[in-house]
């Protein structure tokens, strides 16, 4: 395997996880910088151009009170000059806390993101993505609440620990 192509996987890659960071922290540019302009959404129930899939981000993403993507295996192939294929096993897990109004759920998906990569000016972003659901499981949330003392929780409103850490590690440094 020669340098250019490790290069090409590990950029990929980044992108992926650079996107799930992106979904989970709501944070919808950094989402939108991981495709083309041009590029198709397939996640099932929406089928799209990227910036209606950003919309339609935007409105159903804050219903719920976390998510977390979590990327395991990147399988990136099939690369040429200008293009590679992208096979990423993903758990996606979806919170909402119950409410006086709405009873809580966990909605846990185990998919894949099956991606067409392209390389265009100098970047490899998502020209093409489909989301294939390999299962999925609902479970309740309890009630009373499922938030305790047990140390930094994450946010999804620009004050998370990743907008922060930087700061407090030259503040300690």
């Amino acid at each position: 395997m020669d340098i250019e192509t490790l290069i090409a996987k590990q950029e990929i890659t980044d992108v992926v996880y650079t996107y799930a960071r992106g979904i989970d922290r709501l944070d919808f540019e950094l989402v939108r910088s991981c495709y083309h302009p041009d590029a198709y959404d397939d996640h099932g129930a929406f089928k799209g151009n990227v910036d209606d899939f950003i919309e339609m981000c935007e409105s159903f993403l804050p219903r719920w009170t976390a998510t977390m993507h979590f990327m395991g295996n990147v399988l990136v192939d099939e690369i040429t000059e200008d293009s590679a294929r992208a096979e990423t096993y993903a758990v996606a897990y979806h919170r909402r806390e119950t409410t006086a109004d709405i009873e809580g759920k966990d909605d846990i998906f185990g998919i894949r993101y099956v991606d067409r990569f392209e390389k265009r000016d100098d970047r490899w972003l998502i020209a093409h993505r489909v989301v294939a659901t390999e299962w999925r499981r609902v479970e309740p949330v309890p009630a009373n609440g499922t938030r305790g003392a047990v140390g930094v929780w994450g946010t999804r409103d620009g004050n998370d620990v990743i907008d922060w850490i930087m700061d407090a590690q030259g503040a300690s440094s």
